[in-house]
Order: structure tokens, then C-alpha cells, then sequence
């Protein structure tokens, strides 16, 4: 090798390898700027697109999904208003039942009484119209035992109907007026 040559590069500095050399900067730098305008005119529209179609997508499912939340909110409100709705309705149902049990009881109790009050009227009637036949069947028996007895008595047949049925009369009525004085004794004893 020659002398010159080594002294030529003990003489040159050495290069630092971290630092490229100002050509392939420049060379550089400008192929980025390059590149860099091509993809701001070609690609990023394309990107702002793609983002601002996704954006509105996703509004819009916002913009639906509130919709359908403040429908289901107003079909929650009407369910709520229907079932207060029926429960009034059904509370009203159960006041009318129990005011028409009530007032059907009350009905029955009422036909009830007044079937008894027939019942004690009829059997009074009753107990009364055999009173009056025992009465009159006694009253029978008595005068013609009483004429039979008076017949033996007098010595004479009392047969005549008329004269019978005053004796049979005087008799009843003297037995009758007894027993209202024996009642009337009876009640002031008291």
C-alpha cells in the first residue's frame, strides 16, 4: 500500500454510523413527503370515510337503541297503568260481590222471617181452627151428654132441637162464665 493512501486515511475523520450522510437524508426525506401527499390525497379520504360511516352506524344503533328503550319504557308505563287498570277494576268487582252477598243476604234473611211469620200464622190459624172444632165437637158431646143427664134427671125426654140446643147454651155459657171467674180469681192471686 502506499504511503499516501495511509496517510489519506489516518487523515479523514471517521464517520459517525448513527448519522446518515445529508445526500440519503435529503433523498429521504423527500421520497417520505412523496409518499406521504400520496396517501393524504388517495388513502386518508378513503379512512375519513370508512371511520365516519362507522361513527354514523354507530349513532344511528345509539339513535334506535334509545328509541326502542323509550318505547319499552312507554309500553312499561301502559302495562303498569293497565294492571293498576285491573286491579282497580277488580277491587271495584270484589266491592260490588260483596255488597250484592250482603244485600242477598239480607233478602233471604228478609223471605226468610217472612216465610216464618206464615208458618206461625198458618199453624196459629190451624191451632186455632182446632181449637173452634174441638170447641165445637166438645160442645156437641157436653150438650148431649148434658141433655141425656138432664133426661134422667127431669124424668122427661128433652129430644125437641130447640129446647136441647138452649139447654145445651145455658149450660156451655154458666161453664163458660165459671171458667172466666176461676181465670179472673186466678190472675189476682197472682
Amino acid at each position: 500500500m502506499n504511503a499516501d493512501a495511509l496517510v489519506n486515511m489516518a487523515v479523514e475523520v471517521p464517520e459517525n454510523p448513527l448519522v446518515p450522510p445529508i445526500p440519503e437524508l435529503v433523498i429521504g426525506l423527500v421520497a417520505f413527503f412523496i409518499v406521504f401527499a400520496i396517501l393524504a390525497k388517495k388513502l386518508l379520504p378513503n379512512i375519513n370515510r370508512v371511520l365516519e360511516e362507522r361513527r354514523s352506524q354507530i349513532e344511528g344503533r345509539m339513535e334506535e337503541a334509545e328509541a326502542l328503550q323509550a318505547e319499552a319504557q312507554q309500553v312499561l308505563a301502559d302495562y303498569r297503568a293497565q294492571l293498576a287498570d285491573a286491579r282497580h277494576e277488580a277491587a271495584r268487582l270484589r266491592q260490588e260481590a260483596q255488597e250484592q252477598g250482603a244485600t242477598l243476604i239480607a233478602e233471604m234473611r228478609a223471605e226468610g222471617q217472612r216465610q216464618r211469620e206464615e208458618i206461625i200464622a198458618a199453624g196459629h190459624a190451624q191451632i186455632e181452627a182446632d181449637r173452634k172444632a174441638a170447641a165445637q165437637s166438645l160442645r156437641q158431646d157436653v150438650g148431649k151428654l148434658a141433655t141425656d143427664l138432664a133426661g134422667k134427671l127431669v124424668g122427661e125426654s128433652l129430644e125437641d132441637a130447640a129446647r136441647q140446643s138452649r139447654t145445651i147454651d145455658r149450660f156451655l155459657d154458666e161453664i163458660e162464665a165459671q171458667a172466666a171467674a176461676d181465670t179472673t180469681k186466678a190472675e189476682a192471686g197472682r
